[in-house]
């Protein structure tokens, strides 16, 4: 199962993020887990300063993009 944290604090790009990300693995039938991680300690912690951020079991995969599904579906394949 691919772990997959969208961050961010909630903004409108931050959620457009997380439910790209949601559809995106859904149309790859890709079983994962998305979590938001809000708290901006947690989000240093990853070396993301500009948000939102999208990281695929553990590694940092975009920082300060939106991605469109089509996108989210090649890098969880």
């Amino acid at each position: 199962m691919k772990q997959i944290k969208v961050l961010g604090p909630g903004c409108p790009k931050c959620e457009t993020l997380a439910r790209n990300a949601d559809e995106a693995a859904k149309a790859a039938g890709v079983e994962c887990e998305i979590e938001k991680v809000k708290d901006i300690v947690d989000i240093m912690k990853f070396g993301v300063a500009m948000t939102p951020g999208l990281v695929i079991d553990g590694k940092v995969e975009s920082v300060g993009k939106v991605l469109s599904v089509d996108k989210i579906k090649e890098l969880l394949s």
